[in-house]
């Protein structure tokens, strides 16, 4: 399928180390793909499931010690330890290299290498990258097609000497106590082993399109971001794109897909999705910052996602999808998963692969479903998807939004003094842990920017990159940087904004402080709103009062365990950083 040397020899290297009997390069083509996916039925890998209710739909289930991504085994392997920093679990390149040969060494003997060559981004767009995964997984090669562009057309943009991230990755045994995701971000390579949970083996998604794409952003100007990038149209038809960073379980993909509430839908409101995990972000011709989405796919989780909580996620699923480790119906070859609905089938299979009557089972607080299961969908399969999902320019930033989930700290939402300000707004964003998390409730872990696990490089560095980033920018393209926080606490612990299409409401206040339409009072932390749209809610003005309130010794609290936080990276910390971190405790102590 290709001259180009770099593949040619690296592929001639991972062959005769992994052994395998077979070597298939994957065209893209629906023949090969259709011919993959009734051999991984036939051996068991796969099951298919109603054609007439699922068209084009797939089941998998994953060993038990194999469901999620395993942030432990999770190494950034560069020269230097102080280069991948403190946050990243760090080897030296030759050691790494020399423990996973042995491990790869003869891991793919009675089985077949498939070559897949990706593009993350549009085929040809100057956004894009290339990569190339080696795998002995179809369940691997199935996914790629659905997250990523794949195939002959991704060989041809690469040419003959075209540049392009290594991936290897080998199930071999599937044992948790050999398993490495490891990355090597200057020889631009990813190696991946036992291990066949999407996570840690679709490495296309958070390994290449964060971990490998932060490093290369830095070295090239650009930025990898874990952001959602959704696009708000006006009742004129103007829309205006938002990127917004949220640690998990801070509902990014129901704001990636929102449907806003009947009042602002009447008046023409729309939300477009152009991405819900991944932005890649760079400056344009006109001095402003586009994003594309790099992914062709939605890899979410399946928990929770219902016709409530996110219908048009939901809608995403209902053709050419591959369901892992959830609940099968086998009255009728469906899927069933905690929080679908409050009916699980009495004749189901559960994700370990026993036989059970659900409603027996869960009654004894057994899960059909693994918490982590989860579903890859095509996002051209969602009913909001943007008209400019594939545009190769990318689509114009106005706003950048940082989230987390704090009780009492962050008010409901409130606007960066500038791009230095928002980038330490950025680098301080924390979540209290809830119930559903391991150890105690109302933990702070911070993760600036959402990016803890995901920054290829040391994360002071990361930092400095994105004030770098805004230095080049004029101050009146650059886009405003925002907070928002939607889950707020009363005295009894009770939410304190609806959230879900109502964040909307706080959205509408975004841009139009974006475009100077609002005013907004100054504060020792940011701007805050004025008054925000509450048309049609049945909320307390008090209880509003109290969302966009500030409470001094709360946040002389957050002021010391932030400067705790950023003790660990020493004199690498941009000095921006903690100037603005002064500046707010003195701002503070002033009030």
């Amino acid at each position: 399928m290709t001259q180009n040397k770099k593949v040619l020899n690296w592929l001639e290297e991972m062959k005769a180390l992994t052994k395998p009997d077979e070597v298939v390069w994957i065209d893209g083509s629906e023949a090969q793909l259709e011919a993959l996916r009734a051999e991984a039925v036939a051996t068991g890998e796969m099951i298919k499931l109603n054609q007439e209710k699922l068209p084009g739909c797939y089941y998998h289930r994953t060993a038990e010690n194999d469901v999620a991504r395993v942030e432990e085994r999770t190494f950034i392997c560069t020269e230097t330890k102080e280069e991948a920093g403190p946050i990243n679990n760090w080897m030296a390149p030759a050691e790494m290299y020399a423990k996973l040969n042995k491990l790869y060494d003869g891991s793919m003997k009675g089985r077949t290498m498939y070559i897949i060559p990706y593009s993350m981004g549009p085929v040809g767009s100057p956004f894009s990258k290339i990569g190339i995964e080696l795998t002995d997984s179809i369940y691997v090669v199935l996914n790629m097609n659905i997250m990523t562009r794949i195939g002959k057309s991704v060989i041809d943009a690469l040419g003959e000497d075209g540049d392009f991230v290594k991936c290897l990755h080998a199930k071999k045994d599937v044992n948790p106590d050999e398993r490495y995701i490891v990355h090597f971000p200057q020889d631009n390579t990813i190696m991946s082993v036992n291990s066949a949970y999407g996570g840690n083996v679709l490495l296309g998604k958070k390994c290449f399109a964060l971990r490998i794409a932060s490093y290369q952003g830095m070295k090239e100007g650009w930025m990898a971001e874990h952001m959602l990038i959704l696009g708000l149209e006006n009742p004129q038809g103007e829309v205006k794109y938002i990127a917004a960073a949220f640690p998990s379980a801070c509902g990014k993909t129901n704001l990636a897909m929102l449907i806003p509430p009947e009042y602002l839908k009447k008046k023409g409101y729309k939300v477009w999705t152009v991405g819900d995990d991944i932005a890649w972000i760079r400056k344009g011709a006109d001095g402003r910052l586009y994003a594309i989405n790099p992914e062709a796919g939605f890899f979410g989780v399946a928990p929770g996602t219902s016709v409530k909580t996110n219908f048009n996620a939901l809608e995403s699923t209902k053709k050419n999808t591959i369901f892992t480790n959830v609940a099968i119906n086998n009255d009728d070859m469906t899927v069933w998963w905690e929080g679908l609905d409050k009916n699980p089938p009495e004749n189901a299979t559960e994700w370990k692969g026993a036989k059970v009557n659900g409603k027996e089972f869960t009654a004894d607080g057994n899960k059909l479903a693994h918490p982590n299961s989860r579903f890859t969908a095509p996002a051209v399969n969602c009913p909001c998807i943007s008209p400019e999902f594939e545009n190769p320019q990318g689509v114009p930033l106005s706003a950048i939004v940082f989230g987390g989930r704090r009780a009492k700290t962050a008010p409901l939402v409130y606007q960066a003094f500038d791009w230095n300000h928002g980038v330490f707004v950025g680098a301080t964003m924390a979540s209290e842990t809830t119930a559903a998390a391991a150890g105690a409730v109302g933990v702070v872990r911070r993760d600036p920017m959402a990016m803890k696990p995901f920054v290829g490089y040391n994360m002071a560095d990361y930092f400095a990159h994105w004030i770098e980033i805004g230095a080049g920018l004029d101050p009146e393209k650059a886009p405003k940087i925002f907070h928002v926080n939607w889950f707020r606490l009363d005295d009894e612990g009770h939410f304190m904004w609806p959230g879900f299409g109502d964040n909307m409401r706080v959205l509408n206040w975004i841009l139009d402080r974006c475009e100077g339409k609002v005013d907004a009072k100054e504060t020792a932390i940011g701007y805050l709103p004025k008054e925000i749209d509450t048309t049609d809610l049945d909320i307390d003005p008090k209880a509003m009062e109290e969302l966009l309130s500030i409470d001094k010794e709360v946040w002389l609290e957050e002021v010391a365990s932030q400067k705790e936080f950023f003790a660990q990276f020493g004199d690498r910390l941009p000095k921006e950083i903690m100037e603005e971190h002064n500046a707010l405790e003195k701002r503070l102590n002033d009030m």
